[in-house]
């Protein structure tokens, strides 16, 4: 493969890009904005265009303290039970300076469960507690591979903690992926807004 350089060796001096520079681009596909809602669903939109979707998470805050979570499903099904394996981890501190760590959290994973996937802290539900962050599921509509997502969440936890949260894994499932669900373990989603992007 041929290396491709800039046209000048200064980065004040460049007056063009190399050709063939492609690929990275954010195309944003919906948004949809949460309202004391049980779940937030996107079940357009999703199919072999992109290899690649995003997800960003803005000010999501819960009625009831809890995990933010998510699960996907295939065709027109709604059940959201596809198998995941998964692995997590975060690094937390508290405000004033007590308490801070990183370390594996094995309540976060799963060994092929059906369950919803969880992908931040325990947000609490101060007016003034949030998560953020951004999902990524890789060839959703791939019907020879598994589906591969990588999370990072950060979040308010027990309202005095940051807490950013890690979380990899795949759906154990070689049939396309069409859509995915977001909820609070419990409660509902009080106030937020989800944007999904197609990468190109």
């Amino acid at each position: 493969m041929a290396l491709k350089f800039a046209v000048n060796n200064s980065l004040s001096a460049i007056t063009s890009l190399p050709s063939g520079i492609s690929g990275g681009a954010l195309n944003l596909i919906s948004t949809q904005t949460a309202s004391a809602s049980a779940t937030i669903d996107f079940t357009s939109g999703i199919d072999s265009t992109y290899d690649s979707y995003v997800f960003k998470f803005i000010n999501i805050h819960p009625s009831t303290s809890g995990d933010f979570s998510f699960q996907g499903d295939t065709g027109t099904n709604t059940n959201y039970n596809q198998t995941i394996t998964s692995t997590c981890f975060e690094t937390y501190h508290e405000e004033n300076d007590s308490d801070a760590g990183l370390g594996y959290r094995p309540t976060g994973d799963q060994a092929q469960g059906t369950a919803f996937q969880r992908i931040s802290s325990t947000i609490g539900t101060n007016n003034d507690n949030c998560c953020v962050g951004t999902l990524q599921i890789f060839n959703p509509s791939s019907n020879v591979f598994v589906k591969h997502f990588i999370a990072n969440c950060n979040g308010g936890y027990i309202d005095r903690y940051t807490d950013n949260h890690y979380v990899a894994g795949y759906f154990n499932t070689t049939t396309p992926l069409t859509r995915f669900r977001f909820k609070f373990v419990s409660g509902n989603i009080d106030d937020g807004i989800i944007k999904m992007y197609g990468v190109s």
